[in-house]
């Protein structure tokens, strides 16, 4: 069902993923120039080309559907798949979206005179050409290309096979509209083939890709992060915990698991662990068992939850505190105190988003200070971990690394910066 699209031997392949990149480079050059109002007009435009071609588009997608399907793709991974004329949709309103963000680029981040009177000035800077690798969902190709322009970087985009047509019509829609705009050649590029020597190339392009962000499953992002000699914004997965605290609002700590397990348990800013304090486990328990009950949860605690549960229910192994299950299943265990907690969570999560039910001030100060997670939360779902739930407007990913971007990645996180000095004669 799929079409025709010759994929060259290995050495072509890199000759021209080369070409791609020296193009991308040479874009990002241009980019320097570009004012604030030409990148939201080229934004617009790509938004208006997107609508234009909205039956192209889920024509080509169709293709990717079938072949989906033949293959036996998941319901879950069809969905995501899946474009329709309100997805379509959702694409250029996004594009537009991003071209009504304040521009990151040249905003003066510090400025100093020395005693010798240097003055120096910090400015934020694009970061120059990104490389994005992802899986599945075939609006990232057009929410990344138009984050990354929108902050003055070409992009490289290496989509996943099953919406190979799907981003190819996206990606030559973006360039037809980028053509019409004055756009530098090479501004936005898509890796036109499935094959995964592609991937394996482009992340060993350090001379031209200077940072690559991959999104999708682990499996993904680990295999990236193994072959790649240029600089990874990741996050492997989203093992979010939530602790119970000894005084708490019990109707609020329900309402708050329900919402980070039940809501959209596929994400990775859903709840996978609970910890629940000892002091208040025989009176929480109960009700927390009915409540996942009535919403399909199927619960794995440690001995003492189980007995407190009064109930069958599979007794937790090591390894469900380490994992990520995208599904309706939860991890439980007692903890004896918030020391107990917090050790816990440093040393089962990911870094991702963690939170405390507490009315106790000082236990939430202390929690929200020790927990080593990018994004901390007291009285609140982890679900909010996102750049439109945090005023970001868009997000190109959520990090849980430490260096550069930490958490939901906006605009601002997709520049880097540089200094200026200026002086008039000075030498040392």
């Amino acid at each position: 069902m799929q079409k025709d699209i010759q994929t060259p031997d290995a050495a072509e392949m890199q000759a021209q993923i080369t070409i791609m990149g020296e193009k991308a480079r040479q874009a990002a050059h241009r980019f320097v120039s570009m004012t604030t109002q030409a990148k939201n007009n080229c934004l617009n435009l790509m938004a208006d080309e997107i609508d234009k071609s909205a039956e192209e588009i889920i024509a080509a997608n169709a293709i990717d559907l079938a072949n989906g399907r033949e293959n036996g793709l998941s319901n879950a991974m069809i969905d995501r798949l899946t474009l329709n004329q309100e997805r379509v949709k959702g694409m250029s309103d996004g594009l537009r979206e991003v071209a009504r963000l304040d521009d990151p680029v040249g905003k003066t981040l510090s400025n100093i005179v020395r005693p010798n009177g240097l003055k120096i000035e910090k400015i934020s800077v694009p970061i120059g050409v990104i490389g994005i690798i992802y899986e599945s969902r075939p609006n990232v190709t057009v929410d990344a290309a138009g984050l990354c322009f929108k902050a003055g970087n070409a992009v490289i985009l290496r989509g996943g096979s099953e919406a190979i047509n799907s981003n190819r019509i996206l990606a030559h829609c973006l360039n037809r509209a980028g053509v019409m705009a004055g756009l530098p050649d090479g501004a936005v590029q898509l890796i036109p083939w499935a094959d995964r020597k592609a991937v394996s190339m482009m992340v060993k392009m350090d001379a031209y890709i200077d940072l690559i962000i991959p999104r999708g499953g682990e499996g993904l992002i680990r295999a990236v992060v193994e072959q790649a000699t240029i600089p990874v914004i990741k996050h492997y997965k989203g093992v979010c915990q939530l602790f119970i605290d000894a005084e708490c609002d019990m109707e609020m700590a329900l309402q708050v698991v329900e919402n980070g397990k039940c809501q959209r348990p596929g994400v990775c800013n859903a709840v996978e662990t609970v910890l629940i304090h000892r002091d208040v486990a025989a009176k929480f328990v109960p009700a927390f068992v009915a409540n996942m009950d009535d919403n399909g949860v199927e619960l794995r605690g440690d001995a003492t939850f189980v007995e407190l549960a009064g109930k069958d229910i599979k007794l937790a192994v090591e390894d469900d505190y380490y994992a990520e299950f995208l599904d309706l299943i939860l991890a439980v265990k007692i903890v004896d105190d918030l020391g107990s907690a917090i050790e816990h969570i440093n040393k089962y999560g990911s870094g991702h988003s963690d939170g405390i039910i507490t009315e106790i001030p000082a236990s939430a100060k202390r929690f929200l200070l020790e927990v080593d997670s990018s994004t901390v939360y007291h009285n609140a779902s982890t679900r909010f971990t996102d750049g439109g739930e945090f005023g970001m407007g868009a997000e190109i990913g959520i990090s849980t690394d430490k260096l550069h971007a930490r958490g939901p990645m906006g605009l601002p996180e997709l520049t880097t910066y540089k200094y200026l000095v200026r002086g008039d004669g000075q030498i040392r």
